[in-house]
């Protein structure tokens, strides 16, 4: 029954965003959607008008030598007077900005891409993360998970020795409850000795040396963060490698327990409402970006779990065979978030 449902949705909705979709949208609607294969030659017709699409040309244009976008003067200004980079908008420019020229159709040896993958490898710190952005200088799980995606869809491969020491330090933050939290923020902190501190007064603490050692392992009281678990399987499920799929379905069982609940952390998307609103970009977390890390983390229609969410998505479209942002449509958002919601549900429906 729901499968007939899903099919008949997405047939209709299929036709419909056809009808008005830009050069990408439709070649992931065409191949991920229809099925069709990249030797088709609808797709590959498709796929040069992609190529064309005047702002896939202007990012690309604007990405420098040195594997860098120009940011504000304000933002300059800011990141300049903080830590220095990566703690700043310089690298939260780049993860965004190549997130669009891949889902514009942009290859690894297109501009100067390949120096941007550099840039972020760069910033590797000692222990496997990839620092920043944010000026507190806590490592980042979710900010790792989106990088380690980026590396590995522009073809890094995961036997790289830095791509390789990325997964290795997010598995060695996972928690015993199978996801992942902000280390720090969303475990020492709660500690009573620390709980009343203010974040600048607790930052400074723990970079003087005056907190204890950090391991995950100390704080199996205190649940994850499933925004930022969803973060990290979302980058983890782009590694394709077994020997680490039964970990990182552990992180997928936690999130499909919290769906549609409140995250414990008041940090990070506290409230309930994060599940069901649709977000753009469409990585931001959501109801939505959860079911697409899910999906390719391996659950289908075999783990009972996920209906419910197949179904609240299912029932978010719109008469018209669209699903929108906000009550007033924009154009080419809600063609991104339509697509998206197409890839998750024709994924589900194969999977039958």
């Amino acid at each position: 029954m729901l499968k007939k449902e899903l099919d008949r949705a997405i047939g209709q909705s299929t036709q419909r965003l056809h009808k008005v979709a830009v050069p990408p949208v439709k070649y992931w609607l065409q191949r991920y959607v229809e099925m069709r294969d990249e030797e088709d030659s609808d797709v590959q017709r498709t796929l040069k008008e992609a190529k064309e699409y005047p702002p896939r040309i202007k990012l690309l244009k604007a990405l420098r030598e040195d594997g860098t976008w120009q940011i504000s003067k304000q933002r300059k200004m800011a990141e300049d007077a903080g830590p220095g980079q990566p703690y700043g908008w310089t690298y939260i420019t780049i993860l965004r900005n190549l997130y669009w020229l891949y889902e514009f159709r942009t290859d690894p040896d297109e501009g100067y891409v390949e120096q941007a993958l550099d840039k972020i490898l760069s910033w590797q710190d000692d222990e496997g993360y990839i620092s920043g952005p944010t000026a507190d200088t806590f490592p980042k799980p979710h900010y790792n998970g989106m990088a380690l995606s980026i590396l590995l869809r522009y073809g890094r491969k995961k036997t790289d020795s830095q791509v390789s020491r990325i997964i290795d330090w997010l598995m060695k933050m996972q928690r015993s409850d199978g996801g992942w939290t902000l280390p720090y923020i969303e475990d020492m902190k709660y500690l009573p000795e620390h709980k009343h501190l203010k974040l600048d007064e607790f930052t400074e603490l723990v970079r003087s040396g005056k907190a204890r050692k950090y391991d995950p392992a100390d704080y199996g009281d205190i649940p994850s963060c499933l925004w930022t678990t969803i973060g990290v399987i979302r980058g983890m499920s782009w590694i394709y490698d077994n020997s680490r799929i039964a970990d990182v379905r552990r992180g997928g069982s936690f999130v499909l327990d919290g769906f549609f609940k409140k995250n414990y952390h008041a940090t990070f998307y506290h409230s309930e409402k994060n599940w069901t609103i649709l977000k753009f970009p469409t990585y931001f977390g959501s109801g939505l970006t959860a079911l697409d890390s899910l999906l390719y983390t391996g659950f289908g229609p075999n783990e009972p779990r996920m209906e419910k969410p197949i179904r609240w998505l299912l029932g978010a479209r719109s008469k018209d065979g669209f699903w929108y942002q906000t009550d007033r449509p924009h154009a080419l958002n809600d063609q991104w978030i339509t697509v998206t919601a197409l890839m998750v549900l024709a994924y589900y429906s194969s999977k039958f």
